[in-house]
C-alpha cells in the first residue's frame, strides 16, 4: 500500500491548471503550424498567424491563452493500492483550483446555481471531478480548464444502432456546423460511442485531450476519424469562422460497449485554445 498525502495531490492539481491556462501543448502547436501551410483561405491564415502569436505571448508571459478560463475539469485514475492522506480530497482539490485562479489572475466564471440566483462564486470553484480506481499504486491527474464557447457547441444524440456509420457521421457534421463558427475553430473534437448517455460524454470529453498526433488503436474506428476530419474541413467554416478549409484540427474516437437497443454518441467540442495537462504521483 502506497501513500501519498493530499495536500501533494493539490499542488499538483495547482500547478497543472497554471501550466494548462499559459502553455498550448506541443502537439497543438505543430497542428496549428500545420494547418497554417494547407489553409486555403488569406483570411483564414491571418487568423491562424494570429492564433499563433497569441500562444507564443501566454507562454513567454505567463497569461492565459484565452479570456475564458473556463470550468476546472479535472480527471484523476486512482491506483487501488493508494491510500491517501491528510484531509478530504475534494476540499483539497476545490482549494488547489481556488489558489490557481485567484494567485494566476485567471478569470473566475463559476455561478452557485445553474437557473436562478447564478451567483459567482468568486473563486472558480467547484471543479468538476472525475474519478476511476484502478489498478496499481499511482495517480494520474488530467486538467482540462474548458471554456464554455466550446462547450455549448457540445452535444449527446441517442442513435438507433441502425442508424451506423452514417448516422454517427451526419451527427457530427450537423454539431459542428450548427455551431461550429461560435466555438472558436479550429476545433479538436472529442468523440464517445457506446455506453451510456453520461458515459459518452465523459469519453468525448477525455478526447478532447487525446494527443493529436495519435489515431484510434481499432482501424475500423480510425478511418471513422478520418472520415468525419475531412468531412468537417469541407464545411467552409474554416478558423474563426470567416471561411476556409481548416475547421478541425482532428477527430478522437473512444468507444464503449453498450444495450443491444442503443447507440449512444457524444461530441464535445473544444477551441484551438485546447488547454489540458498531465501528471502522474
Amino acid at each position: 500500500m502506497r501513500e501519498i498525502e493530499a495536500d501533494k495531490i493539490g499542488k499538483t492539481v495547482y500547478d497543472l491548471i497554471l501550466k494548462a491556462s499559459y502553455e498550448i501543448g506541443d502537439d497543438v502547436l505543430l497542428a496549428l503550424q500545420e494547418a497554417r501551410e494547407i489553409e486555403s483561405s488569406p483570411l483564414g491564415r491571418s487568423i491562424l498567424d494570429q492564433i499563433l502569436e497569441n500562444d507564443r505571448i501566454a507562454d513567454s508571459e505567463h497569461i492565459a491563452i484565452c479570456q475564458d478560463t473556463g470550468i476546472c475539469v479535472i480527471f484523476m485514475d486512482i491506483g487501488q493500492d493508494v491510500h491517501i492522506l491528510g484531509g478530504d480530497l475534494n476540499e483539497v482539490l476545490c482549494d488547489a483550483v481556488r489558489r490557481a485562479y485567484t494567485e494566476g489572475y485567471l478569470r473566475k466564471s463559476m455561478v452557485s446555481d445553474p437557473l436562478y440566483d447564478r451567483l459567482n462564486t468568486q473563486d472558480n470553484t467547484p471543479p468538476v471531478v472525475h474519478m476511476r480506481i484502478v489498478p496499481g499504486e499511482n495517480i494520474e491527474i488530467m486538467v482540462i480548464p474548458k471554456g464554455f464557447g466550446s462547450e455549448n457547441a457540445s452535444a449527446v444524440r441517442m442513435l438507433a444502432p441502425a442508424a451506423g456509420e452514417a448516422g454517427v457521421i451526419d451527427f457530427v457534421a450537423e454539431t459542428v456546423q450548427s455551431k461550429g463558427a461560435n466555438a472558436c475553430p479550429p476545433l479538436i473534437i472529442g468523440i464517445g460511442i457506446g455506453g451510456t448517455m453520461e458515459s459518452a460524454a465523459i469519453m468525448a470529453k477525455r478526447m478532447t485531450a487525446r494527443p493529436l498526433n495519435t489515431w484510434n488503436a481499432d482501424p475500423r474506428y480510425r478511418t471513422l476519424e478520418q472520415k468525419i476530419l475531412q468531412h468537417i474541413n469541407t464545411l467552409g467554416i474554416g478558423p474563426a469562422g470567416v471561411g476556409g478549409n481548416c475547421t478541425a484540427l482532428t477527430v478522437n474516437i473512444e468507444t464503449a460497449p453498450t444495450h443491444i437497443a442503443g447507440m449512444p454518441v457524444a461530441v464535445n467540442i473544444c477551441c484551438h485554445a485546447a488547454r489540458h495537462s498531465h501528471a502522474v504521483l
